[in-house]
């Protein structure tokens, strides 16, 4: 790793000089140009480095989550100390939001006032909210709810005197010792067991392709990405991975250099395409970078597609539930896709139905499933899909 570090550090000024030139020829001002590529180098090192880890010890198999609780009672004092006990299972508890004085053990931890849940959670990037107010606080119980789902917080409600079913329609319950807690869907890869299934199978395919196809198909397409127009062989775009975590994708460069690239999607007979990008966008090829994201397990082969930033600023306060795609790792493929739903997404009604379809799949994951949209995303490859462009 020491090697690695300072291979990439020896490299950095010849590569941001060149990164710089690129973004300056393509008409960007100076300011942006500096501060974008300085942010994209500083992803790309990071993720590089971050991912090797990541390969040699499964991090995202293993990863602890911090949780709050709001409100009090037998029951929440039940949850922190399971936790408390349990802290080998993955939680670590953090501390405990009610608007009134709390006795006994959950006294001590006390943070703050329901309303100031919200900043902390946001602030410390807590990972789940146990909610165990009452079932008369109908609104605000929504409200938090709502507010975590747009901030890909998982949310559970833990069960009061009055009872909390007729809040949230609970899809599943589990256990916390002796506490039922209901979870607002069901989520197979929340299991250990399942993500290390996923995460072998992203291993293992993602080095059968490198090794056997990506070594000798990338200079070919290489060169013919350098001779379509002038730019980098790469595009590279800082996206959101899973529970919002920023990572550098990474494509074939099919687009003439220009200032819309981060912003604007891909339309019908585009004119920013070329030639040799259109035919790379047809055949999924403009895709095979990001083999090296899964390896180095910021994607994954199957899931969500990563949008771009600015899509998801435009669409994460007007689509219900849209954040919620970020609760498992984007994919290179996913179930929407091979459903129909790939390619520019040009009203809120299409990008409603593909987060339906991204999380029909999160509900519904199974290894054999990934399998299916392996094998129909090699299909359309060699079918004429009219969203492909």
């Amino acid at each position: 790793m020491e090697e690695l570090n300072n291979a990439l550090i020896g490299r950095r000024r010849l590569l941001f000089q060149g990164l710089l030139s690129d973004r300056m020829a393509s008409g960007a001002p100076a300011e942006e140009a500096l501060s974008g590529t300085l942010r994209n180098r500083k992803l790309s090192l990071q993720n590089v480095q971050s991912g090797l880890s990541k390969v040699l010890t499964l991090e995202p198999l293993t990863t602890v989550k911090d949780l709050v609780i709001v409100g009090d009672g037998p029951a929440a004092e039940e949850i922190f100390q399971y936790c408390e006990d349990q802290t080998v299972r993955g939680y670590r508890f953090c501390g405990v939001f009610n608007d009134g004085p709390i006795e006994g053990p959950l006294g001590a931890h006390v943070l703050g006032t329901v309303d100031a849940l919200k900043e902390h959670v946001l602030r410390h990037r807590i990972d789940i909210v146990y909610c165990a107010l009452p079932g008369t606080r109908r609104e605000e119980i929504t409200e938090l709810m709502e507010f975590c789902e747009r901030n890909t917080i998982r949310f559970r409600v833990i069960p009061s005197a009055d009872s909390f079913i007729p809040v949230v329609q609970t899809s599943e319950l589990e256990f916390h010792g002796a506490v039922p807690v209901s979870k607002l869907r069901r989520e197979p890869l929340e299991r250990a067991v399942n993500r290390a299934v996923k995460r072998a199978f992203d291993i293992v395919f993602s080095l059968l392709v490198i090794t056997l196809v990506f070594t000798w198909l990338f200079p070919i397409l290489a060169l013919l990405v350098k001779l379509s127009s002038k730019g980098p062989v790469f595009f590279k775009q800082v996206r959101l991975g899973r529970d919002n975590k920023e990572f550098v994708c990474w494509k074939f460069r099919s687009m003439r250099m220009n200032k819309e690239a981060d912003f604007k999607q891909a339309t019908k007979n585009d004119p920013r395409v070329t030639a040799v990008g259109r035919f790379l966008r047809k055949s999924n090829l403009d895709e095979m970078p990001q083999f090296l994201n899964v390896l180095f397990g910021q994607m994954s082969v199957v899931g969500p597609r990563p949008h771009p930033l600015r899509l998801n600023d435009q669409y994460c306060d007007i689509i219900d539930k849209y954040m919620v795609r970020h609760f498992v790792s984007p994919g290179i493929t996913g179930w929407a896709q091979v459903n129909g739903f790939r390619g520019e997404t040009n009203t809120p009604d299409l990008m409603e139905k593909r987060v339906e379809l991204d999380i029909w799949y999160l509900e519904n994951w199974s290894f054999t499933l990934d399998l299916k949209i392996v094998a129909l995303t090699v299909l359309n490859m060699f079918r004429k899909d009219p969203n492909a462009y």
